[in-house]
């Protein structure tokens, strides 16, 4: 039996609690750990309202701050970071776990900064993904809260995280890089036998993953995806990747990016796809119900298909909350 290890150390998972449910609770230590962001910590040159904050903060991270205590902080900049952030940490507060505060936030639609969000799927994804040794997965479940890039190689699709691979990345050059144009990093794609390494790498994002139709890839995101339903909604499915649509009803659609949600707008309407759009449709996954009562009477014969597309740049930003408010399932709240 192997033995669970651990990955994703920066996202803090380790600081938080969980409930009898495997939930993730908040605590103190968690939200401290946003007092040391760098949009946070006081510079020398701070006025001393923002200083109390801080120090006070670290002192009770709970304690409530009135909006007043925030407008005598000098510096603009400062002053609405710290609005953000309290108005952030009271959201994680008001619910019993971060499962349910996500969950609100998709629903509601609320606006927060795309960063605290992506972190917060990080979280979420690290607990629904604990016990995992299947690195593929991992990777996979990278492109859940990290941009992508997607470039071709041959006749392989590979993804590339967005922010290691952009200009003044950290690492070295390799081949894959320079065969491809790329900015410099140093990055492999992930196989077997680089496999073992992803574990020591998994907080640098700087394995590539082939997303080949047919491939482990593939394969390993739609398990993801089923890990994310399962988590959230207590709901299980199943996931079949596709090469094409085949003689399908098309009764139900989702994109997991915004150009897969386009293409799938356009199927649906009947338009022909010209060879660019169809070039930008990586991947295809049919979605169906272990249980029936789960979902719409008219999907069940035939699921859910699910798209994933990139933008005409060759950028991939997978839209995790799609896959709770895209389902035809009555809403409910699974996660409290």
């Amino acid at each position: 039996m192997s033995v669970p290890r651990d990955f994703w150390l920066s996202c803090g998972h380790h600081l938080l609690d969980r409930d009898e449910a495997g939930r993730l609770c908040v605590t103190d230590e968690f939200l401290k750990a946003y007092l040391a962001r760098p949009e946070l910590m006081p510079p020398p040159e701070a006025c001393s309202a923002e200083r109390a904050v801080h120090r006070g903060l670290l002192l009770d991270p709970r304690q409530p701050i009135r909006s007043g205590k925030l407008t005598r902080i000098a510096d603009q900049d400062a002053r609405e970071n710290w609005q953000i952030m309290i108005a952030w940490r009271d959201h994680l507060l008001r619910h019993s776990s971060l499962e349910s505060a996500y969950l609100e936030i998709v629903r509601r639609k609320m606006k927060f900064p795309h960063i605290l969000v992506n972190q917060l799927v990080q979280a979420i994804m690290r607990n629904a993904l604990d016990g995992c040794n299947d690195v593929f997965m991992l990777r996979a479940a990278e492109m859940f809260f990290r941009p992508q890039k997607v470039v071709r190689q041959d006749m392989s699709i590979i993804a590339i995280d967005e922010e290691t691979g952009s200009p003044g990345g950290r690492h070295d050059p390799s081949p894959l890089v320079t065969l491809l144009g790329l900015p410099t990093i140093d990055i492999d794609v992930l196989s077997e036998p680089t496999a073992d390494g992803y574990w020591k790498r998994s907080d640098r994002y700087d394995l590539a993953l082939d997303l080949s139709a047919g491939g482990r890839g593939m394969v390993a995101l739609g398990g993801v995806i089923v890990r994310w339903i399962s988590h959230l909604l207590d709901i299980e499915v199943m996931i079949e990747p596709l090469t094409e649509l085949q003689d399908a009803t098309f009764s139900w659609y989702l994109g997991l990016t915004s150009e897969g949600t386009r293409i799938g707008d356009a199927i649906w309407g009947g338009d022909d796809l010209d060879d660019a759009t169809r070039g930008r449709l990586i991947g295809l996954f049919r979605l169906t119900f272990h249980d029936p009562a789960d979902v719409r009477e008219e999907i069940r014969s035939d699921g859910v298909y699910l798209l994933l597309a990139t933008a005409t740049g060759g950028e991939l930003r997978l839209k995790a909350q799609n896959l709770v408010v895209g389902l035809p399932i009555p809403q409910r709240e699974a996660v409290n």
